[in-house]
Formats: structure tokens, C-alpha cells, sequence
């Protein structure tokens, strides 16, 4: 009888101590989610994770350009006229499409630009980037002027 008792009592434990750490990792997941949710109120959208792409993308070209490299696009720029916005009212004005437009000009002069116009073809980019920025979305302009 006594050892069912003792069994018992440490199957009782090791249930209890189960259960514990369950319930920290899951308040650990919530304050993970919390802290998502302070550094993006709004949640994220197709357009907000595009830009985070486009920026990324940008400091890699940052660097070709730098050495003087052929630069190398992945992301389908193009989305920013498509994609999912936080506010699909402002995307779908006649100023954002400008913007997203002369972006995308940029962009493509990047892209054909020859070795020596390659600093001022990023230049340009990254201002049109800041000038979409400073009228919908100033958030990330520190970030942005750090591409400069």
C-alpha cells in the first residue's frame, strides 16, 4: 500500500510539474505575440512584409552598387500596386500609385543603369522611397535613410 502511495504521489508530481511548464511556454507564445503586436500595431499586411522584402532587397543592392556589381533583383516590385495594405483606401489613391510608380521607374533605371550611374540611380530609389514614405507611412523612414 505504501507503494502505491509513493507512486501516486510522484505520478501526481510529475502531472503537476507537466502541466506548469505547458501553461509558461504558452505565456511565453502570448508575450512573444504581444511584443509583434507593440512593434506592428496595425498587424502586418502583404504590402507592410513587401516592403520589409524591398527594404532587405535594397541593402543588398546597396552593397552591390557599392562594389560596383551587376545588381540582382528578386522580389516582384511590381506588387506594391497589388498587394494588401494596411490602409487599402490610401493604396489605391491616385498619389500612391505615383509614387509606387516612380518607384518602380527608379527601379528599372537601376537595373539598366551602367557602372558609373549606379550611385545616382540607387540615390534616386531610395528618395522615391522616402518621398512615398513621408506622405503615407513616416514610420520607416529612419530605416530608409540608413540605405542612403
Amino acid at each position: 500500500m505504501k507503494y502505491y502511495r509513493n507512486f501516486l504521489a510522484i505520478f501526481l508530481l510529475t502531472i503537476a510539474i507537466t502541466i506548469s511548464c505547458t501553461n509558461e511556454k504558452k505565456e511565453k507564445t502570448l508575450n512573444e505575440d504581444q511584443a509583434q503586436q507593440t512593434i506592428n500595431p496595425n498587424v502586418d499586411s502583404e504590402l507592410s512584409i513587401l516592403m520589409r522584402n524591398m527594404f532587405d532587397e535594397a541593402k543588398a543592392i546597396k552593397k552591390q552598387v557599392k562594389n560596383g556589381e551587376q545588381i540582382t533583383v528578386k522580389l516582384n516590385h511590381e506588387e506594391i500596386l497589388t498587394a494588401h495594405a494596411t490602409d487599402p483606401d490610401e493604396a489605391a489613391s491616385p498619389e500612391y500609385k505615383a509614387f509606387a510608380n516612380l518607384y518602380l521607374q527608379s527601379l528599372k533605371n537601376l537595373k539598366s543603369a551602367k557602372s558609373d550611374e549606379l550611385v545616382n540611380f540607387y540615390s534616386v530609389m531610395v528618395e522615391n522611397c522616402m518621398a512615398c514614405h513621408k506622405v503615407f507611412c513616416p514610420g520607416p523612414l529612419d530605416r530608409i535613410r540608413k540605405l542612403k
